[in-house]
């Protein structure tokens, strides 16, 4: 019974942790890195190929991310999560797969402008993207849920996202029973729509976050509709746009519930009904699926709402932007706006457009709503920047940059030290995850002194024995060095002959003359692929 540390170990996103329990092999998150690496990650101890269940806290990409590469690489198990995480990865992975898509065909058509013979493969497809969404199922808050014989899972809400979930999971092995918990990205309290986080009151071994582990949110949720109003007040007076990169998922309608309010109570004035812009088409779809899950995931404030009649996330002069066309047309239209488009982190898709034609105008406002990774583009301009690339040209930053420092789906250090003090007693060991280094090491100094606990901040390629109750492996930092580009259509080729192997393994009971055809097939294929040195 053994736990293994894959990414997000002193780094943020890129979450993965590997369970091996009751004969089985188990993905806890399998998310994709964002920004800035940091420290290389260990891979994973056995072929995608052998690994048997994904449990999923939430939608998020750095959660997720890497599920439809896992599928390239040969993986057909069982993947669990919410039912609202369901239906968000159902959009959102195919969303990630259409992005590397067009990264690929970018590289492409800069190879052959640039003479270069390069064949540039995507990470994975659309395809991947839809062979691993089948394999999800959705289950309910709170229910008990028997994966295998030995194994068995309940989701509870972390009210960081809509489905968001810590993972309890009971594992019986060799007549020892444990408990470890799996806290998801905890959320911050009081947001807009989603409940507060559940609490949890047992367990023997946690993995928790700490995003802001040394932090503490400067304001109460309470105070967001007032500085996003006078943002879009002041900008739509001196004739600008107020551009929010925000993630399709979670913050989007957040915002467009805070925009509601601010409509409601006219605290913006002298621009009669002014529009708004949501130029997404993932968020347009993801607001869909929060509004499929009203009943289960919106808080009493967003219900009081709903139960008058009222949406909570539309209002007059919202206009949802679909095509390529339409989205276009935002950036010649004169008339002050705001406009909300993905990515949140300025990485990817739209919004880079309108930051082209915003971050050069002294009257436009660009206003970042949550967290930005090292090393991304939204990161670079917060943190002052004042001149930048898109699209391969040079742009002069001379728009306001602005922050709703009090808009965080994250706790900060005094909720994550609220939700580990729920459990009435002391786990045997806490381990710490999902944060920076000094995030990280913050938490489990604070930890150990405030809360008595024993607790670690592992690196990647740790290993936990949960029955010895020792780490096995104490993996040392690995700072990332300059890696050595493997061909991708060559690692395809590599996952499907560990597919094969695991395929062949599991016939070791089919009948002889099945087993003599299947060696055939595959003799045969080795004999036309076999090259002669």
């Amino acid at each position: 019974m053994e736990l293994m540390f894959i990414g997000a170990d002193h780094e943020v996103t890129g979450s993965c942790h590997f369970l091996n329990a009751a004969g089985h092999n188990i993905l806890v998150d399998c998310g994709m890195e964002q920004g800035a690496d940091h420290y290389e990650n260990a891979d994973l101890p056995v072929a995608a190929s052998e690994i048997d269940y994904v449990f999923i806290t939430h939608a998020h990409i750095d959660h997720t991310g890497n599920l439809p590469l896992l599928f390239r690489k040969g993986f057909r198990g069982k993947i669990f999560a919410t039912a609202a995480t369901a239906d968000l990865c159902s959009i959102m992975l195919r969303d990630c797969a259409h992005i590397q898509m067009q990264e690929a065909e970018w590289k492409a058509r800069k190879a052959m402008r640039s003479r270069e013979v390069k064949y540039t493969e995507p990470v994975y497809t659309m395809e991947d993207a839809e062979g691993v969404i089948r394999l999800i199922s959705g289950y309910h808050y709170g229910e008990l849920i028997d994966v295998a014989e030995g194994i068995r899972i309940r989701f509870t809400d972390a009210g960081h996202l809509l489905g968001s979930s810590s993972v309890e999971v009971w594992l019986s092995e060799a007549g020892v029973d444990r408990k470890i918990v799996f806290s998801g990205d905890i959320g911050n309290k009081n947001q807009p729509l989603i409940k507060d986080p559940s609490y949890i009151e047992e367990a023997d071994f946690v993995v928790m976050e700490s995003t802001y582990g040394d932090r503490l949110h400067e304001k109460e949720r309470a105070d967001n509709c007032e500085p996003l109003a006078q943002y879009i007040q002041k900008t739509l007076d001196r004739g600008g746009n107020v551009v929010i990169p925000s993630f399709a998922v979670g913050r989007t309608q957040e915002v467009l519930y805070n925009i509601r309010q601010i409509k409601q109570d006219n605290m913006v004035t002298g621009h009669g009904n002014w529009p708004v812009y949501l130029d997404s088409p993932l968020a347009v779809e993801a607001t869909e699926v929060f509004k499929k899950n009203i009943i289960s995931c919106f808080d009493e404030d967003a219900m009081r709402l709903v139960n008058a009649g009222i949406n909570p996330i539309t209002f007059p002069g919202l206009n949802l932007s679909i095509t390529g066309e339409e989205s276009k047309a935002i950036n010649f239209d004169p008339e002050p706006k705001v406009i909300i488009s993905a990515s949140g982190m300025c990485d990817a898709g739209r919004i880079r457009h309108h930051l082209k034609h915003n971050l050069w105008r002294k009257e436009s406002t660009i206003l970042f709503t949550g967290y930005q990774a090292e090393g991304t583009l939204g990161r670079i301009l917060v943190d002052g920047k004042k001149d930048v690339r898109l699209f391969g040209e040079p742009v002069d930053v001379y728009a306001e940059i602005g922050k709703l420092v009090g808009m965080s789906g994250h706790a900060d250090r005094d909720g994550l030290m609220e939700w580990i003090s729920a459990f009435k007693n002391k786990p045997i060991k806490v381990f710490v995850v999902h944060g920076d280094d000094l995030n990280a090491t913050a938490l489990t100094n604070r930890l150990k002194d405030e809360q008595g606990l024993d607790a670690s901040a592992p690196y990647s390629g740790a290993v936990y024995d949960l029955i010895a109750q020792e780490f096995i492996t104490e993996a040392a930092p690995r700072p990332v060095k300059k890696k050595v580009i493997v061909s991708n259509v060559f690692n395809r080729l590599l996952a499907a002959g560990e597919r094969l192997m695991s395929v062949i393994r599991k016939n070791s009971g089919l009948a002889n003359k099945d087993m003599a055809r299947f060696a055939d097939q595959i003799n045969a294929l080795s004999d036309k692929y076999d090259r002669k040195d």
